[in-house]
């Protein structure tokens, strides 16, 4: 018989659809909104250029559009899913660059526009660590006693010369205080971080685990280094390729499972894996559809009978 694990059931790691369908009676989907933010390391406030890895097409669906106001995108993100399944609820997903980075009373209005919904179940907003103050963080924190909220922090990495190369323009410390900030408010919290950065090594990425476990971390969501066309990084990828360690699905899986082993098994694991659509993605070319990564995953922990959290209480 396989064995359960503290988070409550057999898989070998503390998965995001398997709470969420604990949380809420139905499933639920994000859905996408463009609110037409920018942020601090382009508007000029903390610097130009964005950051050096960014080009948020990656990740926008085509029903948003800055053209179209944020009630009309959740009508049209929930239509785009209703047609695939026929009970369903939705959280807005505030995504593209710094869904913070304006006055409150903006953002209050764009917040609650897309609450009006009746089949919206709350709101995931995308920021940065810096892009977050405690006036901001009381409103959510009083929001968040009515609907769901989650606060996604770009972290990235845990070492400051890294945020620094990317041209972040906020240090680690400011991700750690975001962290406790919304976790002292009882609002949720994902932090999200990229592994195979450049100048980084496979020990950086096994303490970033450890590091990351002693934080109040809610929710993680991982992802490998991607070169995206576009980009400051494709430029650099171009000129010095040796300098980016790029995985092989496979190298990335086992670090993935020596992460997961290091990681406080009270993380809710989200994602392991970002796919940028195939015309804009340079490199790693694997192949393989989120789905089918966690599988090979949950393979992979049960073929080296581990599990998230294993090694944790031995920090």
């Amino acid at each position: 018989m396989e064995q359960l694990f503290s988070w409550g059931h057999k898989k070998r790691y503390n998965d995001f659809p398997s709470y969420f369908r604990n949380l809420f009676s139905e499933r639920v989907q994000k859905v996408s909104v463009d609110a037409g933010f920018t942020c601090p390391n382009r508007d000029g406030t903390k610097g130009r250029g964005g950051c050096t890895y960014c080009n948020n097409k990656t990740f926008s669906p085509s029903y948003c559009n800055l053209e179209t106001s944020v009630s009309q995108q959740v009508k049209q993100g929930i239509e785009f899913f209703a047609k695939k399944y026929n009970s369903m609820r939705f959280l807005a997903y505030f995504q593209a660059y710094t869904s913070t980075w304006a006055p409150l009373d903006d953002l209050k209005l764009l917040y609650e526009e897309a609450l009006q919904h009746p089949k919206i179940e709350g709101l995931v907003i995308s920021t940065r660590p810096d892009a977050v103050d405690e006036e901001l963080l009381d409103y959510l924190a009083e929001l968040s006693k009515k609907v769901y909220v989650m606060v996604e922090l770009g972290l990235e990495s845990h070492l400051d010369s890294s945020l620094e190369k990317m041209n972040r323009g906020h240090t680690f410390a400011e991700s750690v205080w975001a962290l406790e900030q919304t976790t002292r408010r009882n609002i949720n919290n994902c932090a999200h971080l990229i592994l195979g950065l450049p100048g980084e090594s496979y020990n950086d990425w096994l303490e970033q685990a450890r590091v990351i476990s002693s934080l109040p971390v809610k929710n993680l969501k991982l992802h490998q280094l991607q070169i995206h066309k576009g980009t400051v990084m494709e430029k650099q990828y171009s000129t010095n390729p040796d300098q980016f360690p790029l995985f092989s699905a496979e190298e990335y899986i086992e670090l993935v499972v020596d992460y997961l082993e290091l990681l406080n098994p009270q993380i809710i694991v989200e994602r392991f894996i970002s796919q940028a659509p195939p015309d804009m993605l340079i490199a790693p070319k694997w192949g393989l559809k989120n789905f089918e990564f966690v599988a090979k995953v949950e393979k992979r922990l049960k073929e080296r009978d581990t599990w998230q959290g294993k090694k944790y209480s031995l920090q």
